[in-house]
Parts: C-alpha cells; sequence; structure tokens
C-alpha cells in the first residue's frame, strides 16, 4: 500500500530488522514506553520479525527505501481460547510521530489480522504515554482497565493500561486457522 508522499507499508523480513532495532533502542533506553531494559540486537528483531509473520503480522512504513515505523500483532495470550486475539504495538522513529504514521500502520495491520482470523486487538500502554493512548482512543479503541504498579523503569513504578477494539463484531463461533 503506498501513500500520497510515497510511503509504503509492506510486510517486514529479515533485511528490516536492523532498522527496526534501531527505532526501537531510544525507546527501550530512555522510556518506559517499553518494559525492556536492553534493546534487542539485529538478530533478535529478526526473530521476532519472523515469528510475529507466522500467525499475525510485522508491517513496516518504508518511506523511499528507508523504515520509518512498524507496527505487528502477536499472541494476547499463550491458551488457545486466546487464539483469536492479539497484542498490537507501533513505534514510530521520532520525526514521524504525529504524522499519521502510526494509524497508517495500524489500518494496513488490522486489515492484515482480520484476514487471518483475528477478532480483537488489544493494547498495553505504559503511563504517561498521551500520544499512544490519544492514537488508540482515535482508532477506536475502548480502555478496558489499569494495572496498577506492574513494571519498575527509570527508577519508579509505572501503570499500564489496557485498550480493546474488535476487528469483528458478530459473535458466531470463529473461522479455523489455515
Amino acid at each position: 500500500m503506498t501513500d500520497r508522499d510515497g510511503t509504503t507499508v509492506r510486510d517486514a523480513g529479515p533485511a528490516d530488522a536492523a532498522r527496526c532495532a534501531a527505532i526501537y533502542e531510544p525507546y527501550v533506553r530512555h522510556t518506559a514506553i517499553s518494559f525492556e531494559t536492553e534493546p534487542p540486537t539485529a538478530e533478535e528483531m529478526a526473530g521476532r520479525i519472523a515469528e510475529a509473520q507466522r500467525r499475525h503480522a510485522w508491517l513496516v512504513l518504508d518511506d523511499d527505501g528507508t523504515v520509518t515505523g512498524y507496527a505487528y500483532g502477536g499472541p494476547f495470550m499463550a491458551r488457545a481460547a486466546y487464539s483469536w486475539s492479539a497484542s498490537v504495538s507501533v513505534y514510530l522513529e521520532p520525526g514521524r510521530r504525529r504524522t499519521g504514521a502510526g494509524r497508517t500502520l495500524y489500518a494496513a495491520l488490522f486489515d492484515r489480522l482480520a484476514a487471518r482470523g483475528i477478532r480483537t486487538v488489544l493494547a498495553g500502554i505504559a503511563l504517561p504515554n498521551d500520544a499512544s493512548t490519544g492514537l488508540h482512543r482515535a482508532l477506536g479503541f475502548d480502555e478496558v482497565g489499569t494495572y496498577r504498579r506492574v513494571g519498575w523503569k527509570h527508577g519508579r513504578w509505572h501503570d499500564v493500561v489496557w485498550y480493546q477494539r474488535d476487528l469483528r463484531r458478530d459473535a458466531g463461533p470463529p473461522e479455523q486457522f489455515p
């Protein structure tokens, strides 16, 4: 999918791992947005991309050959009954925040996940994070609960608020996975 400004949303591959790791690194080192404490290497990121692509999806925003953001879906919980739900995240390089890039990535991700049988997406957001809570609310996510003081990072406890959005609203039985 190519946008008016020449950006393309496409499936991530192993060649995108180093750039995804570079985008993610400042979130890990300098914020509580991620609860990881050490940034993953390009090799670790390549493994994460491959794992997400098996059942869910990992997409990148490609701006004239440079990856400027990514979004992915993965298992919400390990039990089989949760198989039709996915946890989702989006990360952008600093210059792409609040430009519509997150919306673009999520729209493509939600289409991909729905096509793969996912019915509900959930996002856990470490607080404070006004940009992320605003994005999720604008995209139709509902706040469903807050875990209090569950993450210790940068010398303090952080709450995590959970948001949920249905990709399909029917109450019928789910399809079997391909």
